[in-house]
């Protein structure tokens, strides 16, 4: 049975709902969960006929959100420290974390190492199209970017959409100000001419292409990709609110066809709703590692342990390290 380990105190609100979320998990799935921190907090919260399959790491320190990444290493006694660290010593083949983001990612890099091949890991997120999901990477691992990075989040994010998303040919493209390969700066620039090499490469996308379903794939530098993630839930939650407000303030005709309308109103939210994800992969990293976001509610931490489970049991860290092998020195050399 896989193990999953989960830092069970790391959201920003407690431990509450990443238990509720564990517990929501084993209802539909048996697998081993290995709860990260105070297990006082929150043994007596567990069902009786799902005790068979959780065990405890003790923690008693959490690595707060207004901490700095860089001192992630030091501070040994945290949650999200000792949860990969199970994933190093075998005990664990992923972690669930809704904690410090940068804590995650820094700890991965350096206590599970990085894929041969790969510079540096990238976040990769799933974004609603008209017709389905795009994958969006970087969203926040990286700010600053080389070409060979974004040409390696490429074969990642491709092998993803493969692997994970059962794509058989995934549209990958490049995030530009244009579709004509001349436009962009000159990281942009670059990278087209890396990833020309690729099959699947259809060229330079725009913005609005995340969400018009013409594309599988679509690579950014991580400043960029944050950004967008950021406007992208913004605006969601904004045009959600004005329909409802629009509705509330209406005559009694709009309420109504608003009522009728409501099954269309759910699954549009429901496709749109990030918790429908869970979390967001670290492509790069030696085994497994989900960054849920840290407002995640018992959905998502639900949805981000089965995001680890399909990902710990497919071949896609294999896979990228291949295709990199295949193509990397002829891309750099």
């Amino acid at each position: 049975m896989i193990s999953i380990a989960i830092d069970a105190m790391g959201g920003d609100f407690g431990e509450k709902p990443i238990i509720e979320g564990v517990i929501e998990a084993l209802n539909q799935k048996p697998f081993k969960a290995i709860l990260v921190g105070n297990s006082k907090l929150f043994q007596n919260q567990i069902p009786k006929h799902l005790e068979q399959y959780i065990e405890y790491e003790e923690a008693k320190e959490v690595f707060s959100m207004n901490e700095n990444a860089t001192d992630a290493l030091k501070r040994k006694e945290t949650t999200i420290y000792k949860a990969i660290e199970l994933v190093k010593n075998g005990k664990a083949k992923a972690v669930v974390s809704a904690g410090h983001s940068g804590a995650s990612m820094s700890l991965a890099t350096l206590r599970l190492g990085r894929l041969k091949n790969v510079s540096r890991p990238a976040i990769a997120t799933l974004m609603p199209n008209i017709s389905g999901k795009t994958l969006l990477l970087d969203v926040g691992a990286n700010t600053d970017c080389k070409s060979e990075n974004l040409f390696q989040f490429a074969i990642m994010g491709e092998t993803y959409a493969k692997e994970i998303m059962k794509i058989t040919k995934p549209r990958l493209a490049l995030l530009s100000n244009g579709e004509e390969d001349c436009k962009g700066n000159e990281l942009t620039k670059e990278t087209h001419q890396l990833m020309k090499k690729l099959p699947n490469f259809i060229g330079n996308a725009e913005g609005r292409d995340i969400f018009n379903g013409n594309i599988d794939v679509l690579v950014c530098d991580g400043f960029s990709g944050n950004i967008i993630l950021k406007s992208c839930e913004g605006v969601a939650t904004a045009i959600f609110k004005i329909l409802k407000d629009e509705i509330n303030q209406s005559f009694l005709l709009p309420k109504i066809g608003a009522t009728l309308l409501k099954s269309c109103f759910y699954e549009l939210k429901k496709h749109m709703d990030w918790r429908e994800y869970g979390g967001a992969p670290l492509l790069g990293i030696k085994d497994c590692v989900i960054i849920s976001h840290g407002k995640s509610d018992s959905k998502a931490i639900k949805n981000a342990i089965f995001q680890a489970i399909n990902f710990s049991q497919s071949q896609i860290n294999e896979v990228i390290e291949n295709e990199l092998e295949k193509f990397y020195t002829q891309s750099f050399s």
